[in-house]
């Protein structure tokens, strides 16, 4: 059994292993990574060999660290990341490159099209219709989009929303509400197979399948990190937030929306749980609270995505796609029957 996993902001960790009698065998250790001293390997060998198949992560993580010598550095990956490369090869996970990915970018949908095409392209890759996919998205008029989890009147002024002219929907996924302005917003979906996600926790897996697109906005000179649990920011502010879902289906949807140049001020009137972060920072202007990528790299929107595009395209390949008609039929139908619904997005008042 093989495993790779690139620890976020750090270095590749590679496992190679066997299942004999319900226990680990023959692990060995290697990647670009540096330890100090050199017997640390053979210690953590020799601490993963022999565990059951069925180890914990942090079991495997707690068994590595007690193993280290005295003064042992690790640098560029750390025990927890051994533990979960060792967890991906027990889980026969994959990793991006063992995939075909495809590549949409539009057509603008409106915002309850939006949400179901997210899910009808998580199923169609869960069942093995379309490969793993990249969809850039484009909006063809301004939403808030609740989390799957969220209170709709402890969200959003009803009222602002209206005025503004912003259409609230709930997606499928959790965490915190998207402010979509659509020349102001950058919001991109990755549907995979389960498998590339496996042996990780829901926290690794966050910065996992984000490690590209910081190295994209690394690239446009911009200090970008990932701030647990699933933001991506700068030392100017918060640049985007992630949300995930794993489907039954068995297909993983991570979806990302950043901010080109964004309104704060009109955010602050329409999200409610904006204000109330901001009172508790002691911050006047939501405009402080999120950077925009336009003030940090002065490009245009369009050239920024396509930056973002040639990244993973270097890093992966891509295949230019589209949706089809059959997609973008079972979408509208999805909206409609489900999406639209009252029941939906008030299923948490």
């Amino acid at each position: 059994m093989h495993a790779e996993f690139k620890v976020p902001g750090g270095k590749l960790v590679v496992v190679d292993l066997e299942a004999v009698d319900g226990r680990i065998s023959g692990f060995r250790l290697a990647g670009d990574f540096f330890v100090e001293p050199d017997e640390a390997i053979a210690a953590i060998e020799s601490a993963v060999n022999g565990l059951p198949v069925d180890t914990d992560a942090a079991t495997i993580a707690r068994a590595v660290r007690d193993a280290l010598p005295d003064g042992a550095v690790l640098l560029g990956f750390s025990p927890e990341a051994v533990a979960t490369t060792v967890r991906r090869a027990l889980a026969s996970a994959t990793s991006f490159a063992d995939y075909d990915w495809q590549l949409l970018r539009g057509p603008a949908l409106a915002p309850l099209q939006q949400m179901a095409v997210d899910q009808v392209l998580s199923e169609e890759v869960g069942e093995g219709r379309r490969g793993a996919t990249l969809r850039i998205w484009e909006w063809s008029s301004p939403a808030v989009v609740i989390g799957s989890f969220q209170s709709v009147r402890n969200e959003v002024d009803h009222d602002n929303a209206q005025k503004y002219g912003f259409e609230v929907v709930r997606r499928i996924s959790g965490g915190g509400a998207m402010f979509i302005e659509p020349a102001s917003a950058i919001t991109y979906s990755l549907y995979a197979p389960i498998e590339l996600v496996q042996g990780m926790s829901f926290a690794d897996s966050y910065a996992f399948l984000d490690e590209w697109v910081i190295q994209g906005l690394q690239g446009l000179g911009i200090d970008a990190s990932y701030q647990p649990l699933n933001d991506i920011t700068s030392p100017l502010g918060k640049i985007g937030g992630a949300a995930q879902k794993r489907l039954g289906a068995g297909a993983v949807l991570h979806h990302v929306t950043m901010a080109y140049d964004m309104d704060g001020a009109r955010m602050a009137e329409v999200l409610r749980i904006g204000r109330e972060k901001l009172s508790d920072k002691g911050i006047a202007s939501a405009a402080k609270r999120v950077d925009p990528l336009k003030s940090q790299t002065g490009l245009p929107r369009d050239e920024v995505i396509e930056r973002l595009i040639a990244t993973f395209r270097g890093q992966y390949g891509l295949t230019d796609s589209a949706l089809t008609d059959d997609e973008l039929a079972r979408a509208q139908a999805l909206a409609d029957s489900k999406f639209s619904t009252p029941e939906w997005l008030n299923r948490v008042p």
